[in-house]
């Protein structure tokens, strides 16, 4: 550290950005839910299916 002191420019023409612009986009919940309960009834289609399958006799 030096014992002189340094004059500092300071830019006081800050630009805010308009809280619009600045936002982040955001994610419809509909499609978001959307998707999460597909996911969910893909799992449970393939499970009732892995179920039907190993309970299926096949020495019919």
């Amino acid at each position: 550290m030096s014992a002189d002191n340094q004059q500092l420019d300071i830019d006081d023409d800050l630009v805010v950005a308009d809280t619009d612009e600045a936002a982040p986009p955001t994610i419809e919940p509909a499609k978001t839910n959307l998707s999460k309960r597909r996911t969910i009834d893909n799992l449970l289609e393939e499970r009732r299916l892995q179920k039907q399958l190993a309970d299926y006799d096949f020495d019919v």
